[in-house]
């Protein structure tokens, strides 16, 4: 194969690759743009998928980075801004939700490492539990801005101070990403492998 023909075919693979990232993904009704704008940085969708209890859907998730990630250690050593995005699909009790989220810690941490970050646990459980329910349909980030920590929205709306700790959001993210996630299927949808 020439020079040329191997510089073409390089120059077509990096084209398809790009297009990859300019498209949306739909996962269960529910749009994830390619890109999103986190503080002064822009994210890049790395995967989506959905949550099942059961055979219910409970919610999709798509998680956003600076550069690709295949492993849960690749998302953590990134140290620029990080979302997860996650949007209901059912009404769930906001309480019960925040209480799944703390034990999905729990399981995924040390008990040492786990003790250190129970306040802020126990804030994020109030959180939801001041939302009493989210409907099909209602959305939620966790984001991690650096300089900042990680910040929490529900319904659009900030909800309170950042909590100051990285290793709160590592901790976070376990919950999806860690050695017992709430669902294996979107661990790996999360982390952009093929179903």
């Amino acid at each position: 194969m020439t020079i040329l023909k191997r510089w073409a075919l390089g120059v077509c693979a990096f084209i398809l690759a790009g297009s990859a990232w300019s498209q949306a993904v739909t996962v269960a009704d529910v749009k994830y743009e390619p890109t999103q704008t986190l503080g002064d940085s822009t994210v890049q969708l790395n995967g989506a998928g959905v949550r099942y209890k059961a055979v219910f859907k409970v919610y999709t998730a798509g998680l956003y980075l600076e550069k690709k990630a295949s492993t849960p250690q690749e998302v953590a050593s990134q140290r620029g801004p990080k979302r997860l995005s996650i949007t209901m699909l059912r009404e769930i009790d906001s309480t019960e939700l925040g209480k799944l989220f703390s034990r999905g810690m729990e399981d995924n941490m040390d008990r040492a490492a786990f003790s250190r970050i129970v306040p802020g646990v126990l804030r994020m459980s109030q959180i939801f539990s001041d939302h009493k329910k989210l409907q099909a349909g209602d959305q939620f980030m966790i984001d991690w801005i650096p300089g900042t920590g990680t910040v929490i929205t529900v319904k659009g709306k900030v909800q309170g101070e950042p909590f100051k700790e990285p290793e709160f959001f590592n901790a976070l993210l376990g919950i999806w990403l860690g050695n017992l996630p709430a669902d294996f299927k979107l661990k790996d949808a999360l982390l952009g492998k093929p179903a």
